[in-house]
């Protein structure tokens, strides 16, 4: 290996994803094995994902890490996990046009700088550190030539944040809690892709994104002590669903999607109040949201929005068709409006072309008014996003994407 200072790069951009069937509770702290399958829609990256880029000279002194800007520290041991498993797993690397060639024995002794960031909230229930380990371990991978399936690089990617495995898919993605004690088995699979059910449309409501009180973290693991809930419904309720959601997803069938998941996601913060001491994820406008999404498909006769939440109180509303979705932004900028001196551009993000579709000149049409019933208490919500299901991870080819500078590794 040459010693002139070089940098090779990778830039790659990864979703976040949003769990219908719910993963809470780990069999295995250490290697993160969960307790129960989980089912997860991965979102459009154009409007929540992360970008990361890895990059390796042998001028780096020590492996770095920028996170938004900030650098912080790579010593934890999920960190470790996920750059050890990736390391052990690289192959030889030449870059032609450089003139530059990485043995696979090289990769123990040469440091790597990391710099990643998400364009959402960190830490607000929006499963950033999902999308956050799940592009760290892609990433790594390209620039290392590892050469492994998704599947199995969501083993690894599982052992920085277990939700992380199933963003390395997109579509519809099943995270299999597997049996062995190592966790080889407890992978993530596609089940379908995103343009199987492209009739979807998500709207995020994010009442919070502020950190959360009670980390997901420490969180699950109250709840393994503590919640006799938590029990049944991995043994018992988990197994059933999982069949149950499996075929509703391929069917299409989005009056048994919408139970599920409406269901799931109840007990899932259930579950968390039946933990000592109870966790409160949910706030009063998350539940106000509930109430008028169950007022809205009981009016409108059948299913037409589900609902769910992750480990905070913003809410993820789905719609069966972009009608639905149209009408439901109406409905909700109607019932939680943007503060006097808040630009309509910064209070709807993502998808914009919905704004517009949606006319929000003139009064309310009356049919959208009986669905959502009256509403007297303004909620607070600090905006939302418009998304629909999206792809799984890319590399980006674009290097003015780069976070770190080509010639010194630094962030730009």
């Amino acid at each position: 290996m040459a010693e002139e200072k070089w940098v090779v790069m990778v830039t790659a951009q990864t979703p976040t994803n949003i769990a219908v069937i719910k993963y809470w509770g780990k069999r295995d702290e250490v290697r993160i094995l969960p307790i129960n399958d989980s089912i997860s829609v991965t979102l459009d990256p154009e409007h929540l994902c992360t970008l990361t880029t890895v990059a390796v000279s042998p001028s780096f002194d020590r492996d770095r890490m920028w996170l938004n800007g900030k650098e912080i520290s790579l010593s934890g041991s999920r960190y470790q996990n996920c750059l050890r498993e990736i390391r052990s797993r690289a192959d030889d690397v030449e870059d032609k046009v450089k003139g530059i060639k990485i043995a696979k024995k090289d990769w123990e002794k040469l440091h790597l700088h990391i710099a990643s960031h998400n364009n959402f909230p960190t830490a607000a229930g929006l499963a950033s550190s999902a999308a956050g380990f799940a592009c760290l371990v892609f990433s790594l991978a390209k620039l290392m030539n590892v050469n492994e399936d998704p599947s199995q690089l969501s083993a690894i990617a599982r052992q920085g944040s277990g939700s992380a495995c199933r963003s390395l898919f997109g579509g519809f993605v099943k995270w299999n809690m597997g049996n062995k004690e190592d966790g080889s088995d407890s992978v993530a699979v596609q089940l379908v892709d995103d343009k199987h059910w492209d009739d979807l449309v998500i709207i995020i409501a994010v009442v919070s994104s502020r950190q959360k009180e009670t980390s997901s973290t420490s969180g699950m693991r109250e709840s393994v002590e503590t919640s006799l809930l938590l029990q049944h419904r991995a043994k018992e309720v988990v197994p059933v669903r999982i069949l149950q959601m499996e075929e509703a997803i391929k069917n299409r069938d989005f009056t048994s999607f919408t139970k599920l998941t409406c269901t799931d996601s109840n007990q899932f913060h259930a579950v968390c109040m039946d933990t000592s001491p109870p966790i409160f994820y949910m706030n009063d406008t998350s539940h106000r949201i509930i109430s008028l999404v169950e007022k809205w498909n009981r009016s409108a006769g059948t299913p037409e929005i589900a609902y769910t939440f992750d480990a905070g109180p913003n809410a993820v509303l789905i719609a069966r068709n972009r009608k639905v979705a149209v009408e439901l932004l109406q409905g909700l900028l109607y019932c939680f409006p943007p503060k006097p001196d808040t630009d309509m551009k910064s209070y709807v993000l993502g998808d914009t072309s919905i704004v517009k579709e949606a006319g929000l000149e003139g009064e309310l049409p009356q049919g959208i008014k009986d669905k959502i019933g009256s509403q007297d208490q303004k909620g607070e919500v600090s905006y939302f996003i418009c998304s629909r299901p999206g792809r799984g991870p890319v590399v980006l080819q674009d290097q003015t994407q780069a976070l770190l500078d080509p010639q010194t590794g630094l962030p730009k």
